[in-house]
């Protein structure tokens, strides 16, 4: 046999891995977000095949001088390959697997005389293995892996098996990506975008068995994905063939398969989270059907999926229960049409509407008495959503693919007692009343809807040793928003435990008087209104063969973000973010085996609608604030309820944020604004060791530059802002808190605002004053900074009928003073209006280790046949836990009493022996406090976490193309319920004292459940 031979020969032994390497997060190629590729070499000028037998799907390509062929924008499937030259075989055909996003390499001969290449015969299917093609990195993870191992059915359970990808540390919830927060991220379904523009967090699902393949992106994505500094989860819908099939697949969960959660308690007895009746119940019964409409040319694919789900909860005091029920039916469906062997067209759609009804009833938890019913809750959320793709292969050497979509999300929340009920809150240290704290317990009213309309065109262009990919992406996203109270004046009452002479959280002044521990805040809310944003992108890539080995992927995305006001007028608009990406591949031994590579890319993350919504419309925010004189008892329909007894009025009302009109924006925003961003370095290793063993190992780092952020600007150069009658004032900018700001405003000092003043947050800013309001001068603002550092490594054994395995771990570093969009520290999910920059002092200090910090992650999964009938499966687990903050109230250098790194510790509560003229003690003045910091992870980490699933599975063919198939899970199989997140306030107020509850558990790992899946295929 011959030299080229040889390597034929080893190159696709070394390749046929099966599904299991395809699990590795290993570099992905450069594909749509909903298809794939195959690549390679074969003889020049030969004649590359490839054919989906399933849907009759052919294309061909002639192979260039070099030999080099591909063909892109392959739905996900699969093919066989076969060349020729001349009309003579080159090789045997050899069957091909396309993965979402990823490049399949397939060399077929070498030389350019085909007749002298001898036949070979190759077994098993070519997968996507090392992908020498490519910069990326990713993990791909396939409906038939999903039913060998225990894994939820939801998209998050999906994603955190990837390294580096962990569940947000928030009582809010969501994923984070390599140290990111949870807003920074990008969802896609058949290359529609179904992020949650509103705030980031969150995305649309269709239902799980409605997806084939998925692929989770954690760095290094190429030029066609942008729009996050986080990561890519991207999805691939099933899809109709020339067969007819049809099936059936139940999920039971009963609540009795759900173990108990613990119910927690403070070291006096007292219990303060109460979890014991919480029960999660859910059945869900999908049918689908699919084929052809026209053998090898229309198919579809259909399913429905009834789902009734049952949750019940208490609240923390255990004094009330709710009952939730949720019966809606979830659909999706997808049509293929082959116009002809060049033209594809594609559609998809899906709903993920829900409505839940909750019934809130009384509850005596110490003797499991359930009461009257006080109310119901009704949530609707999710919608409709499609999308249209038309794939033109126009020559042999140039692709397009044109998408057209629509991504819906509703959210309307409101309850029976919204019109006669107020909503009433403590920070859990002042005495209870012991009966219910108001009459609802829906803290607000809402109803959001929100409409993406995404379109986009991609193309691919062959050129010699040069693949050109550009492309554009458009989207309109609009929110239309309703927001506000319930009760009556739309109030929501929180009350605070607070000594007397303690200073409040109120910009116009108060302070606790003598004779009450504690104050009340009556915090009006309300916004309506339409608002939109625009998204545009340009994109242009080379991926330069520079040798047969060596690979240099250089990209270029554009970048322009327009968010608008409720009158339709720009608010934040940015354009010509340039992000370059530049990447490298060397195939170290020239048979995709070995492989070193490397990527350097910037990524620019867009403004949330919540900030056109609450910033720019008509947002009234008034704040006022009482002394807390005690309980009163009232009745509802039988049942008793509490609210507070409102004493004398602290200080002025506080129209903290908007009075309700949406005024002159040019004093509200940055009018030279800079965007945030996120440079990322990658450099990577992957090796075969054989046709089963792979490992690698890489190395990430990335840093974020700037915030867009809302800043209290209480200076500019003509001096300290003051209101009509002479008092210190604030005005609210969205801004780069610590670099230059540019608002409208007053530029010669005559009162009248007549242009663009220039001030350096850095340095100036925020105008200072002692307790006597005597002006100190000015300070500025620290810039905010979040880097992260990481090495990987990871093993696969790929999936042989046998067994397969997988095991990573992560060592991580995330450093900074600022997290994201959000704070999970303090429980903040407001995306880009986070209290770290209201004032200099927020932040100040408050460099370290951030929320999501987790110095270890330790991840096995893998599948063991005991039988080719039966199979086990098992996943783990192990996370190092996350800083511990102890946050103060006030700092040293200003009275102002947000979450900061100081803690008072002398002179902080009164003057000894010293009254006013009224005999109420008098205060230390804020400049003779002491403080001193506390950092970040001052107070250690919460504790390792681990988590155990395990399935055992069984199946059996019925007849020649059905099956049975049954899988019984455990989740969290050793019934682990860790400490997960713990109050990190240590002082929630100025005082000499630190708060009771620090430190205790907020958040805990769901206890165990058991969750049993049966299907029928025919």
């Amino acid at each position: 046999m011959n030299s080229n031979n040889r390597k034929l020969r080893r190159t696709v032994l070394c390749m046929a891995l099966g599904l299991g390497l395809a699990s590795l997060a290993v570099p992905a190629a450069f594909a749509g977000s909903n298809d794939g590729s195959v690549v390679g070499h074969t003889a020049a000028g030969a004649v590359i095949t490839v054919n989906n037998t399933a849907t009759g799907f052919t294309r061909s390509v002639t192979a260039d001088a070099k030999g080099n062929y591909r063909f892109p924008f392959l739905p996900v499937g699969t093919y066989t390959l076969e060349s020729s030259k001349d009309g003579a075989p080159v090789g045997h055909a050899v069957n091909v697997t396309v993965s979402l996003g990823n490049a399949t390499t397939v060399n077929v001969g070498g030389a350019s005389d085909a007749t002298a290449l001898e036949a070979i015969s190759v077994s098993g299917t070519i997968l996507p293995g090392v992908d020498v093609s490519s910069t990326e990195s990713a993990t791909n993870v396939t409906r038939e892996q999903l039913s060998r191992i225990p894994v939820d059915q939801n998209i998050t359970s999906v994603a955190i098996l990837a390294p580096g990808v962990n569940r947000g540390v928030a009582g809010f919830g969501g994923i984070s990506f390599g140290g990111s927060s949870v807003a920074e991220n990008s969802f896609y379904v058949n290359g529609l975008n179904v992020t949650d523009f509103y705030n980031r967090n969150g995305f649309s699902s269709a239902p799980f068995a409605f997806y084939q393949e998925f692929q989770v992106k954690t760095g290094g994505y190429s030029v066609e994905f942008g729009r996050t500094t986080g990561g890519v989860i991207n999805a691939v819908t099933r899809t109709g063939t020339n067969d007819f099939h049809f099936g059936t697949e139940t999920t039971l969960e009963p609540g009795n398969w759900h173990s108990r959660a613990d119910d927690h308690y403070r070291a006096d007895g007292t219990r303060y989270l109460t979890a014991g009746k919480d029960r999660d119940s859910l059945v869900k019964l999908n049918g689908y059907v699919s084929g052809p409409i026209v053998k090898d040319k229309l198919f579809f694919f259909a399913m429905y999926e009834a789902r009734g789900a049952t949750p019940r909860n208490t609240n923390d005091d255990g004094t009330v229960l709710t009952s939730n029920g949720s019966d809606t039916g979830f659909w999706g469906a997808t049509i293929d049409w082959h116009v002809n062997d060049s033209n594809l067209l594609s559609a998809m759609a899906f709903s993920d509407k829900d409505k839940n009804v909750g019934d809130v009833y009384d509850y005596d938890y110490e003797n499991q008495q359930l009461g009257g019913k006080t109310n119901e809750i009704y949530t609707d959320t999710g919608g409709k959503n499609w999308a249209l793709t038309w794939t033109s292969y126009l020559t042999n050497d140039l692709s397009m693919k044109l998408m057209y979509g629509r991504n819906n999300r509703e959210s309307f929340n409101r309850g029976l007692s919204d019109l006669e009920c107020n909503r009433v809150a403590t920070d859990g240290d002042i005495p209870l009343p012991g009966i219910g704290l108001g009459c609802t317990t829906n803290s607000l009213v809402s109803k959001r809807n929100d409409v993406r309309k995404q379109a986009r065109a991609d193309f691919e262009w062959t050129l010699g040793d040069h693949l050109l990919r550009f492309g554009y992406d458009s989207e309109k996203n609009t929110s239309d928003y309703d927001r506000y109270y319930p009760g009556p004046g739309a109030l929501y009452y929180n009350v605070y435990q607070a000594a007397p002479g303690s200073s409040i959280s109120n910009p116009s002044g108060g302070v606790v008087p003598a004779g009450y521990t504690g104050y009340v805040r009556a915090r009006r809310y309300e916004i309506s209104g339409t608002f939109e944003t625009t998204n545009s992108a340009y994109y242009i890539e080379d991926n330069w063969q520079v040798t047969p080995n060596v690979l240099l992927n250089l990209g270029l995305r554009r970048d322009g973000f327009d968010n608008k006001t409720g009158d339709g007028d720009s608010y934040i608009k940015m354009d010509n973010m340039i992000a370059p990406r530049l990447g490298f591949s060397w195939d170290m031994h020239g048979d995709g085996t070995t492989k070193l590579f490397g990527n350097l890319g910037r990524y620019y993350l867009p403004v949330a609608n919540v900030i056109n919504i609450k910033q720019a419309g008509g947002l009234l925010d008034e704040r006022t604030y009482y002394a807390f004189d005690g309980w009163q008892t009232l009745d509802r329909n039988g049942s008793p309820y509490a609210m507070p007894i409102l004493g004398p009025q602290l200080g002025g009302v506080d129209v903290s944020q908007g009075d309700g009109s949406v005024g002159d924006l040019r004093s509200e925003v940055d009018h030279d604004m800079d965007q945030v961003y996120q440079d990322e370095l990658i450099l990577g290793f992957q090796q075969m060791l054989n046709d089963k063993w792979s490992w690698g190992v890489s190395g990430t780092y990335r840093r974020l530059h700037n915030a867009i952020d809302d800043m209290g600007i209480t200076q500019t150069p003509c001096g300290p802002l003051l209101d009509s009658d002479g008092d210190p004032t604030t005005q609210w900018v969205m801004a780069n808190p610590g670099s230059k700001v540019s608002i409208w405003g007053d530029t010669n000092c005559d009162g009248t605002p007549d242009g663009y003043v220039d001030i350096d947050t850095a340095k100036h800013g925020w105008a200072m004053y002692d307790s006597d309001g005597n002006y100190l001068g000015e300070r500025g603002w620290v810039k905010p900074k979040r880097t992260y550092t990481a090495m990987e490594f990871q093993i696969d054994r790929a999936w042989d009928d046998k067994w397969a395995f997988n095991a990573s771990y992560t060592l991580s570093w995330s450093r900074g003073n600022a997290e994201g969009p959000v704070n999970s520290d303090t429980n903040f999910d407001d995306t880009g209006r986070t209290e770290n920059f209201d004032d200099p002092w927020v932040n100040f200090g408050g460099d370290g280790y951030l929320p999501n910090d987790r110095r270890h992650q330790i991840k096995l999964r893998g599948t063991y046949a005991i039988t080719p009938q039966w199979q086990l499966g098992a996943d783990l687990q192990i996370l190092s836990g996350t800083p511990v903050t102890g946050f103060g109230s006030g700092n040293p250098y200003d009275a102002t009493s947000y979450h900061s790194y100081y803690i008072c510790v002398q002179n902080c509560g009164f003057i000894p022996g010293e009254v006013d003229a009224d005999g109420d003690p008098v205060p230390y003045p804020s400049e003779q406090r002491v403080y001193e910091r506390s950092p970040r992870g001052k107070y250690g980490r919460t504790p390792w976490s681990y988590d155990l699933g395990a399935s055992i599975s069984w199946q059996k063919p019925i007849g020649t193309d059905s099956r049975i198939k049954a899988k019984f899970a455990v989740y969290n199989l050793l019934n682990s319920q860790r400490t997960l997140g713990v109050n990190q306030d240590l002082q929630t107020s100025i005082s000499d004292s630190t708060s009771d509850t620090f430190g205790e558990g907020v958040r805990f790992q769901s206890p165990r459940f058991a969750q049993l899946t049966v299907s029928v295929d025919f």
